[in-house]
């Protein structure tokens, strides 16, 4: 195990700093992404891909409110293949319920076609399930290093999988946003009797 991760290419990728220890960059991740991180150290790269590919083929279909709402989803520009993402915030069901907390849904449309994007959202599906916005913003965007990933794919590729967290961000971000926007026109105003 490497004391800090270090892109195979000299410059620090987006979202990893040089000076953060793959420990502390994994323990930046909800915990059941953790465990799937700790499943594709322990194989070689051959077997990651494997392991891809079988998370490839769990990629739940969209619901079928989606299904006819691509436009309402954003099209992940950088992957090879069409990838399209839409990220709702819902009240918790997971631990953070208790608090009365929020968690992020994902949703994708990737086709079969696509097993390497496919997997990878997978992964980040079932890894974030149940996490809260703050959780998912915490995770490195280069997640797929702490898989493993960039031993086994291409570097155009990985492109694709890096944005794919980048834009996960974006859009919980914009869902803060409205939502912290939305609180504040809901609030009385000083002085108003009601």
């Amino acid at each position: 195990m490497m004391a800090a991760l270090h892109p195979t290419h000299g410059a620090s990728p987006p979202g990893i700093a040089m000076d953060s220890t793959e420990e502390e960059l994994i323990a930046a991740c909800p915990v059941e992404l953790q465990a799937i991180i700790e499943q594709f150290q322990q194989s070689t790269p051959r077997e990651r891909l494997e392991l891809l590919l079988e998370f490839a083929n769990d990629l739940p279909e969209l619901p079928a409110r989606l299904h006819g709402a691509r436009d309402a989803m954003e099209q992940v520009h950088e992957c090879q293949s069409p990838v399209f993402l839409h990220t709702e915030l819902v009240e918790a069901s997971g631990e953070s319920a208790a608090a009365g907390g929020r968690e992020v849904q994902l949703y994708f449309d990737i086709p079969r076609e696509a097993p390497t994007i496919r997997g990878y959202a997978s992964v980040l599906l079932a890894g974030l399930a149940h996490a809260t916005p703050e959780a998912v913003l915490a995770t490195p965007e280069a997640a797929y290093m702490l898989l493993g990933l960039h031993e086994a794919i291409t570097p155009q590729r990985l492109r694709g999988l890096h944005a794919l967290m980048v834009y996960i961000k974006r859009q919980i971000r914009k869902l803060n946003e409205i939502e912290k926007r939305e609180a504040r026109s809901e609030r009385p105003a000083d002085g108003d009797p009601s």
